[in-house]
């Protein structure tokens, strides 16, 4: 995890693009990652952990009506939280992940493992939906730690 971490940081360094975000499911860890690479100061601006629906609502500004019909974990919600942090932030690059890393917690529409990652640049938003079956909760939150550098990656290609 750590080489993609830096080499996302040093893509981003060399395009001078900044970049914000908001966990929920991960709790930090992108945030970590990215910060544990030397020179991060030049490009990471912004991380929040939302972890909690409240903290969704209050801080991202995420309606409380779309996590109620939608869910915390949604495509719906994951865009709302990419969307209002691009805006809070003003950075080029917002990253939002929402998920359930478990072991408890799933449902059957909605298992341990589901995770939406969504990053907007410039006018372009991505939302990925990923399923992570059969993982512990520390490789739920690795792998979409993984994930989200990887989109950071694509996006700017």
């Amino acid at each position: 995890m750590f080489k993609i971490a830096q080499r996302t940081v040093n893509i981003l360094k060399k395009k001078k693009i900044k970049i914000s975000l908001a966990e929920s499911c991960t709790g930090g860890l992108l945030s970590s990652a990215i910060t544990s690479v030397n020179g991060a100061s030049k490009i990471f601006t912004l991380g929040l952990i939302t972890y909690s629906n409240s903290s969704k609502v209050k801080i991202l500004n995420v309606p409380k009506k779309l996590i109620i019909k939608h869910g915390s974990v949604s495509q719906q919600c994951c865009l709302s939280m990419v969307n209002n942090l691009k805006k809070k932030s003003k950075t080029n690059i917002a990253l939002a992940i929402t998920g359930i890393a478990g072991p408890g917690g799933g449902t059957t529409k909605k298992p341990v493992g589901l995770v939406f990652i969504g990053i907007k640049f410039k006018k372009k938003i991505i939302i990925k939906k990923f399923l992570f079956l059969e993982k512990s909760r520390i490789q739920i939150q690795k792998i979409a730690v993984s994930k989200a550098l990887k989109l950071i990656m694509t996006i700017l290609s």
